[in-house]
């Protein structure tokens, strides 16, 4: 079992969600990044569950405890490691069905893959739990990419049928994005917020989940960033971005809109702009999402995340008992979010900070630029 990502920058995540701890090990940190604790404590607040009642009600603080790789400040360059103890678990919870394989989970996958042995208590390795410490990796790379003047933020475009404003392709400001990284609801307008809460009230009220599209933005990128086919930025963003449990789909720029455009229309044209002193190649639309051939282009890169409805809903579904191979129904209970994408957002700008990262030490081909 396998949890490793990345080249230049890698991550190893590991623990379970009912374990004595999660935690991650990031490899490859340049030495000498100044780290903030208040900003690292901020974005672990923006993912830590049970803090209303649009998200699940287990409660942990997610407090870090940096191990190794820190000092006076600064990463020091050997491994960075941080752990999170599990404080709130409620394993007995999952006693009674553990061989009961709940639809759409990865009960019955890794109950095959791994012949039984995996942790069932919480989903074990499979829970959305683990993306507490990839929160904590993105946390350190975005503090990198803030000194590189490049910004990250991400938006609830669609939550159910609730549908926010998309992000300005060509015009979006770093003030908007830090704006989202300060909203408990990162949308355009207080009005669709409610509407939002609304949706996923009614469906928790139903016993019930909905699901939601995500709309990141990473702003300021140099153009020249990726390689084509195997190792571009879309690849790479895109490994790391389905590593978060329910995640089922991604889009870069206008996405599957492209498919009903005639080139005339999809083309983003280039013309000069002026920026200081500099004239600087840009392109009047967007359409490519900032990237070209695999390569950034100098235009902010912008892709939407399809995260799927939670999994556990109390509702009774049909279902298996794989101990005994007879079908079974089940009402499944525990504490679940009623919409995961609310605390998905802090976690895709996790992700698309490491990745950036990756690309940044990947052009360098040392330890900064």
């Amino acid at each position: 079992m396998s949890s490793v990502w990345g080249e230049h920058v890698k991550i190893s995540v590991f623990g379970e969600s009912h374990g004595q701890c999660i935690g991650v090990v990031v490899d490859g940190l340049p030495a000498g990044i100044r780290l903030d604790p208040g900003k690292i404590n901020a974005e672990m607040a923006r993912r830590r569950p049970g803090q209303d009642i649009y998200t699940t009600q287990r409660r942990e603080a997610d407090k870090v405890e940096i191990v190794s790789g820190f000092f006076n400040g600064y990463t020091t360059g050997a491994p960075l490691c941080g752990i999170i103890r599990n404080t709130d678990k409620r394993s007995a919870d999952y006693d009674d069905i553990k061989n009961i394989m709940r639809p759409s989970h990865a009960d019955y996958t890794g109950f095959i893959r791994y012949k039984g042995f995996a942790d069932y208590r919480g989903g074990g390795h499979f829970s959305g739990r683990l993306t507490a410490p990839v929160v904590f990796a993105g946390a350190v790379a975005n503090q990198y990419l803030e000194q590189k003047g490049i910004t990250i933020g991400t938006h609830l475009l669609r939550i159910g049928k609730v549908q926010d404003q998309s992000i300005d392709p060509v015009g979006i400001s770093k003030e908007q994005l830090l704006d989202f990284r300060n909203m408990h609801f990162p949308v355009f307008s207080e009005e669709t917020a409610e509407k939002m809460k609304e949706e996923i009230n009614n469906a928790r009220m139903d016993c019930d989940s909905v699901g939601g599209i995500l709309e990141t933005v990473i702003l300021n990128l140099p153009a020249g960033l990726g390689s084509p086919m195997f190792k571009s930025v879309e690849s790479r963003i895109s490994s790391i971005v389905f590593s978060i449990p329910a995640v089922k789909g991604i889009e870069f720029g206008s996405g599957f809109s492209l498919a009903s455009m005639l080139g005339s229309e999809a083309n983003d044209e280039f013309y000069i702009a002026e920026e200081g002193n500099e004239k600087i190649p840009r392109t009047r639309t967007n359409h490519s999402g900032g990237i070209n051939g695999g390569i950034t282009n100098g235009m902010p890169v912008i892709f939407r995340t399809c995260i799927k409805p939670t999994s556990t809903i109390s509702k009774p579904q049909r279902t298996i008992n794989i101990s005994t191979m007879e079908e079974t129904e089940h009402v499944f209970k525990g504490r679940h979010d009623p919409c995961i994408a609310v605390r998905a957002v802090p976690v895709i700008d996790a992700v698309s900070a490491l990745a950036v990262m990756d690309l940044l030490l990947e052009r360098s081909g040392q330890a900064d630029w």
